[in-house]
């Protein structure tokens, strides 16, 4: 049998503890307000809040009502919004064959703005290979928690880059389709990417560590998320419509 290979990360000094609290933060607001009572408008609202704060991520001066209103026209805006509109329809083709969802995140991302021959491909061979070693971890057992997995594939795919462009808003967005496919949050309604938003310094400092800091930067990037999805649940539409 093959070893875990997460298993490393949860003997990293608070990340074990560090995501038990995130995850009683999601599962408090998803409890409290009683998934029956939810609504597709809901969901709606969370992708477009997740839509708004990775556009802001990738440098988007669009807000949160222009983008609600339809009037946001910046090429961040534009691509984080395209790949809202189809997430949740590939949660079942990240579990059963990651590299396709990759692919159309990309291409829904990218559309108009790059040829359509480089929609969903891989920039090189070296992160074609790699793409594939990350749909292997993403179909793999591991013990680790879904959150582990999902900032795992978000470093991943932020810091590799694989399709040369929009890298950034596809790492932000498989990081949701995770929490979906793995049962965390199959409704989509807390938000992630707001949590990211929040802390946006130590997010950026995070990548750059997850990418060029060894294991302390791994360490660094896995405690910051873990205080981001704390935040993503107290972004979701669900807390806001208690408050």
């Amino acid at each position: 049998m093959s070893a875990d290979p997460l298993a490393p990360l949860l003997a990293l000094e608070g990340v074990p503890s560090a995501f038990v609290a995130a995850r009683d933060a999601v599962d408090v607001v998803l409890r409290d307000r009683g998934l029956r009572r939810t609504s597709p408008e809901t969901t709606a609202e969370s992708l477009l809040r997740g839509a708004h704060a990775s556009a802001a991520l990738d440098g988007s001066p669009a807000t949160l009502a222009e983008m609600r209103a339809g009037e946001a026209d910046d090429p961040a805006a534009l691509a984080a919004l395209r790949v809202s509109t189809e997430l949740l329809a590939l949660a079942p083709v990240l579990r059963s064959t990651p590299l396709q969802a990759f692919a159309r995140l990309h291409a829904l991302a990218a559309a108009g703005e790059r040829p359509d021959d480089e929609l969903g491909r891989p920039r090189d061979a070296e992160a074609a290979n790699r793409l594939r070693g990350l749909a292997q971890l993403l179909t793999a057992p591991t013990q680790a928690p879904a959150l582990v997995v999902a900032a795992v594939v978000h470093g991943e795919l932020a810091t590799l880059a694989p399709f040369g462009s929009h890298d950034a808003i596809v790492a932000r967005a498989v990081e949701r389709l995770v929490l979906v496919a793995r049962g965390v949050d199959e409704k989509s309604l807390v938000v992630p990417e707001a949590g990211h938003l929040l802390l946006r310094a130590a997010y950026l400092q995070g990548l750059d560590g997850f990418r060029d800091g060894g294991q302390p930067g791994v360490h660094a990037w896995l405690l910051h998320c873990a205080q981001a999805y704390a935040a993503a649940a107290e972004a979701s539409p669900l807390r806001r419509a208690a408050d």
